[in-house]
């Protein structure tokens, strides 16, 4: 990793937060050589896509009486050496927002309060995976939606256009089966976090949503989007 990600308690401090996007500073009047490329972000080989999915479309993966557990496995690989990718879920109710302050997961913060949603770093599967366990999902919870988040994008001017073979795997947890996976082709300049995929609850059925849609907002600029009160 570039820098030293820290563990947050509840409550989440604003400032705790936005210090993701402001490493401390070295002399400014030292020019820095970039850092050569961390393993962590070492290229990666892509594993096999057996159900993919294109951008926009939905599938079904189960009745909710019937799906017990998936794990969302996640990879890419940068094309610039300080694009450090995270990963976050965030448990959303009908009005598409969080169900509480504390119910969304990353590396700071590696389970839901329902023990349901569980974070887990460098992952045979992947880079990243996050496990879902349906049974002790809070029945408020309707979506769960993933977002790949370049660390400190903003201090470094990062963006989406340097990363590629960014994907999702949805897999059953008890068997490791694919579910579907899906793959982005659209990098954008733009965008600093990418709403990668959605795991919804429509009709008694769960469903997962290719989305590849993505915001100029850094992990804090998230928590607004999706409703989480940062305390000052």
């Amino acid at each position: 990793m570039i820098t030293t990600k820290m563990t947050y308690q509840q409550p989440l401090n604003r400032d705790t937060l936005l210090s993701l996007n402001k490493p401390s500073k070295e002399s400014p009047n030292v020019p820095q050589k970039a850092p050569p490329l961390p393993p962590s972000n070492a290229p990666q080989r892509i594993p096999p896509l057996l159900k993919p999915a294109q951008k926009g479309q939905k599938i079904t993966l189960g009745a909710s009486s019937q799906l017990r557990r998936i794990k969302a496995c996640f990879g890419w690989n940068s094309l610039n050496s300080l694009c450090d990718v995270d990963v976050s879920a965030f448990l959303l109710g009908a009005n598409a927002k969080v169900i509480g302050d504390s119910w969304f997961v990353f590396y700071g913060q590696e389970k839901s309060p329902d023990q349901s949603t569980v974070f887990c770093e460098a992952a045979s599967q992947g880079r990243q995976c996050i496990s879902i366990d349906f049974n002790k999902l809070n029945p408020d919870v309707c979506k769960i939606v993933f977002v790949l988040t370049i660390h400190e994008a903003l201090y470094h001017k990062l963006h989406f256009g340097m990363l590629k073979d960014a994907y999702i795997r949805i897999l059953q947890e008890d068997n490791q089966t694919e579910l579907v996976s899906f793959k982005m082709t659209e990098y954008y300049t733009n965008v600093i976090s990418m709403m990668i995929g959605e795991v919804y609850r429509h009709n008694g059925e769960w469903k997962f949503y290719a989305v590849g849609n993505g915001v100029a907002r850094d992990l804090a600029g998230l928590c607004g989007l999706y409703g989480v009160q940062v305390c000052d």
